[in-house]
């Protein structure tokens, strides 16, 4: 039987403005978000909207040099697809599925489209699991969700890149699943950098990268999160296996959403934000689920604008999370890695039903004594630590010892640091906390604690018999 060609349905670009693009079709009116290729196909339009019986409007995906009035644009009938199956392991691309890591093209692979959506309520599962990352820290103060949004919040250059390729690390190396990082409106030498990293790691195998970069229109950044989600889908729901996502940063995201309503002239709402600020986020928020085959678990940097925890950014996304990394200038000036600032950071994850009773116990117990010993920093930065009660000087002793066995070294900073890099399970972490808290080590000096792994550790360095706290 004869094969049936479907006759191309083109139209002709009336006006580019930016980003912005209008054409005219005179018979048929491609559908919302279909892709619209101009230039021999070198220039790609996704529709937004359809202004009349004969035009529509569209952002441009890519540059638009050379696109001109007149410009021939041809309806591919459908909207942006991307590869997904095991050919992408191992591989980076960009929004439109192209491989951009110089090697052939990817095998093995089918086209999906981006807009998915949501898995219903009826496959997803309501049993809360914990997710353990093998930093100490995390799991004990801030335990992450199984199938849950995680983010890292904190301004520029406080270590939230760092933070997420240790996790994609010791997801691949331990748990055997699949990680996908997602570099939105990333730097060049971060994702060539992190490509490097995770080579000479040998986690590679069981990783996917899809970067749109800081040049890119914003509609390419828009979109690349999008499309992270659907390889991320095809793993969950077709191999049935675990993924790790992660996504730097999803600030840029939702600022490409901003730019990107500006050029379409809509009236922007508080701060400059575009008025559909929360369904946007939530189409691709929602889509990240725990069901019967498998969780896609995501962990999200979010860059907080000027430190302003109240903008409406971050407000948009808090209410997606499960748990909030807050990152610390402060305590990254101090030297004390991760840089977690602990009694800001939360999760919902940590309630005696979940985690158990001792785990809950030890937690509220380590903030306890960090609260109170924040209390007293300025008592002793005022009058000196020998003017303090017997009682509070343990307060601060406990405190300090605390701060300084959180700490931990990672695989991907050996390099830079010299220090082997440390996994440490839940319970070398819970026991490390609860003895310390017992003062069982009160006679070794803090930094005898800095920078280990379990607290057998400590056994290795030079005990002190000299009680000593510096201010």
């Amino acid at each position: 039987m004869k094969k049936m060609i479907r006759p191309l349905n083109t139209g002709v670009v009336v006006s580019v403005r930016g980003s912005v693009v209008d054409v005219k079709f005179d018979t048929l009116l491609p559908n919302i978000y279909s892709l619209l290729h101009a230039e021999k196909k070198t220039i790609s339009i996704e529709v937004l909207t359809q202004l009349d019986a004969q035009h529509v409007r569209g952002i441009a995906l890519t540059a638009t040099q050379g696109l001109s009035r007149g410009s021939v644009v041809e309806d591919s009938g459908s909207p942006l697809m991307i590869p997904v199956g095991k050919g992408t392991l191992s591989r980076m691309f960009d929004v439109f599925g192209n491989a951009i890591d110089h090697l052939e093209p990817p095998k093995d692979i089918e086209l999906r489209t981006v807009h998915s959506t949501p898995p219903p309520l009826g496959v997803r599962t309501v049993k809360s699991e914990i997710f353990e990352t093998g930093i100490k820290l995390i799991d004990v103060l801030v335990p992450l969700e199984r199938g849950g949004k995680a983010g890292l919040i904190g301004g520029a250059g406080v270590g939230k890149t760092v933070l997420l390729t240790e996790m994609i690390h010791n997801m691949i190396s331990h748990q055997k699943g699949i990680s996908i990082f997602c570099g939105i409106g990333e730097r060049c030498r971060e994702g060539e950098e992190l490509y490097s990293a995770m080579k000479e790691s040998g986690v590679l195998p069981n990783m996917v990268m899809i970067f749109a970069q800081m040049n890119e229109p914003p509609g390419s950044r828009f979109r690349v999160g999008h499309a992270a989600l659907t390889m991320a889908e095809y793993f969950r729901d077709d191999e049935h296996r675990d993924v790790l996502l992660l996504v730097d940063n999803i600030f840029r995201f939702i600022q490409a959403g901003m730019e990107i309503s500006g050029l379409m002239g809509q009236m922007p709402s508080r701060l400059g934000y575009q008025p559909t600020l929360g369904t946007e986020l939530s189409r691709l928020e929602e889509r990240i689920a725990n069901t019967e085959n498998g969780a896609i678990t995501s962990i999200q940097a979010v860059y907080v604008p000027a430190d302003d925890l109240t903008d409406p950014a971050a407000v948009h996304t808090f209410s997606h999370l499960s748990a909030s990394i807050v990152l610390s200038r402060k305590r990254a000036s101090e030297g004390l890695y991760p840089a977690v600032d602990i009694l800001q950071s939360n999760s919902k994850m940590a309630s005696e039903s979940i985690v158990g009773q001792r785990h809950y116990q030890l937690a509220q117990e380590i903030r306890r004594t960090l609260a109170q010993y924040e209390d007293l920093k300025d008592v002793i930065a005022m009058l000196g630590l020998e003017q303090l009660s017997p009682n509070d000087r343990n307060v601060v002793a406990r405190s300090r010892r605390l701060e300084r066995f959180l700490t931990q070294p990672f695989f991907t900073t050996e390099q830079f640091s010299g220090i082997k890099g440390k996994l440490v399970s839940l319970e070398d972490s819970l026991d490390g906390c609860e003895r310390i808290l017992n003062d069982e080590f009160k006679d070794y000096p803090e930094s005898a604690l800095y920078m280990i792994g379990p607290i057998s550790e400590i056994k290795g360095k030079t005990k002190s018999a000299v009680h000593a706290v510096p201010n």
